[in-house]
């Protein structure tokens, strides 16, 4: 089990730079996420907490975020990102994934909706490609593209795809409220050439094995089995 505990933002922040991954919720490895080693009054309480922390954790670490453990939501370093990218690309950019026939056409088709305009909110992306009705009067028998959610979750798996902020709805008071909208990018678009010109340094075997050394010394008593098994 990692050792920290979560009462503030830094607290988050210096538990990402520390560690270098940090689930937000329970897995399969014991003690191993925010969920389980958080003040409750900072995680559903009335005051500001960790689901109010992830924008400006993200902001102001540079930090990865993102579905990157068995579809569940995590923080990845700065410094762990590019292995960890490479490991679960396989070593393939986008474009090379397109032309060797492995990304799908519902991938593709997400994929460059959001890469063609830098970064989008999730309700923006939804509109544009179409999977969402339009508020358009005469358009009622119109069916909107289904998937959106499983798309979005399988570009962050395979590290295509990354959330760069939570912004917030606001009222004609210039309140804000509502639930943070999670802006989705390119981890390319995002850390740019920091990533781009390292990501591919290493094989991606060699980029696993880095990460599951990594990840059995921050997480003592740890099998590598277990460790595999929550990276796939």
């Amino acid at each position: 089990m990692a050792d920290f505990y979560i009462r503030t933002k830094q607290d988050v922040i210096d538990t990402v730079e520390r560690l270098g991954f940090l689930p937000f919720f329970s897995n399969e490895i014991e003690g191993f996420s925010i969920e389980e080693n958080v003040d409750p009054r900072v995680y559903f309480g009335d005051e500001e907490g960790v689901w109010d922390w992830k924008g400006p954790v993200i902001q102001e670490t540079g930090c990865a975020y993102g579905k990157f453990f068995r579809n569940k939501a995590v923080f990845i370093s700065r410094k762990w990102f590019p292995d960890f990218a490479n490991y679960r690309r396989d070593g393939y950019d986008f474009d090379a994934r397109v032309d060797d026939g492995i990304a799908t056409y519902n991938e593709q088709y997400l994929y460059n909706i959001i890469a063609s305009r830098h970064s989008l909110l999730s309700k923006d992306a939804k509109v544009i490609g179409g999977y969402v009705k339009p508020r358009v009067k005469g358009q009622d028998q119109w069916e909107p593209r289904k998937g959106f959610d499983t798309t979005i979750t399988r570009l962050q798996m395979q590290c295509y795809i990354v959330t760069s902020n939570f912004e917030y709805e606001m009222d004609k008071n210039g309140n804000f409220y509502g639930w943070g909208i999670a802006r989705y990018t390119t981890p390319e678009e995002f850390f740019g050439k920091k990533f781009t010109n390292h990501v591919y340094d290493r094989t991606p075997e060699e980029s696993k094995k880095r990460i599951i050394r990594h990840l059995k010394k921050i997480l003592p008593g740890t099998s590598e089995a277990e460790i595999e098994h929550l990276l796939k």
